[in-house]
């Protein structure tokens, strides 16, 4: 994902991050606040759960009613990588708009 990260000079407005809970991985992108400058706001983009009785990863994006749904071109990955080049290629625009 370090590719699709802005330039340095423009991190304050805008960057992605990543976080691991459970048996998740989340990525996310970091904005200040609209109404606020000193809050930063974190808006789920994509993620993927690991299930071991299948040894896939399934992969969600968020749509606009703040679900996660199956990303249904990719419902499954066998290995992270593979869930980071499918965000990355963003076929459908379902992660990045």
């Amino acid at each position: 994902m370090e590719s699709r990260r802005p330039p340095p000079h423009i991190r304050p407005q805008l960057d992605i991050g990543s976080r691991i809970t459970g048996q998740s991985v989340e990525i996310f992108e970091i904005r200040p606040d609209w109404q606020d400058n000193s809050t930063l706001r974190e808006t789920p983009v994509a993620k993927a759960t690991y299930v071991r009785t299948q040894n896939r990863w399934r992969v969600f994006w968020m749509r606009r009613d703040l679900k996660w749904h199956g990303y249904e071109p990719n419902l499954e990955v066998h290995t992270l990588q593979a869930f980071l080049a499918v965000v990355d290629r963003d076929e459908f625009c379902c992660f990045f708009g």
